[in-house]
């Protein structure tokens, strides 16, 4: 099992940053891929940008190149998404997700609670 607690959301101005933090706790060191998705109202949630364990591969979403960075400090199991040039349609809540990879290959999805960001034009 893997708990998962984010923080970081709240209101800024279209332009500004944030920055979105995730700590992790349980069996940490079964995961094998950490990162952030987000849904909008009435939309479905879309993967943002996640980060592999095992050497720091990165993936973004086209909306999030060039103005989020996915990063993560191992030492204290934290994954943190940087969010720069915020646009009123990066508006939504934003979920830690981590998948947990067992000796036996099977796969586990976990979710945090989510935080709202919410960016004013």
């Amino acid at each position: 099992q893997v708990q998962l607690v984010e923080s970081g959301g709240g209101l800024v101005q279209a332009g500004g940053s944030l920055r979105l933090s995730c700590a992790a706790s349980g069996s940490t060191f079964r995961i094998d891929l950490i990162g952030w998705y987000r849904q909008a109202p009435g939309k479905q949630r879309e993967m943002v940008a996640t980060i592999t364990s095992s050497g720091g591969r990165t993936n973004y979403a086209d909306s999030a190149k060039g103005r989020f960075t996915i990063s993560r400090d191992n030492a204290k199991n934290t994954v943190y998404l940087q969010m720069n040039s915020l646009k009123p349609e990066d508006t939504a809540a934003y979920y830690c997700y981590a998948r947990t990879l067992d000796l036996d290959r099977t796969t586990y999805n976990y979710w945090g609670q989510g935080t709202q960001v919410t960016v004013s034009s």
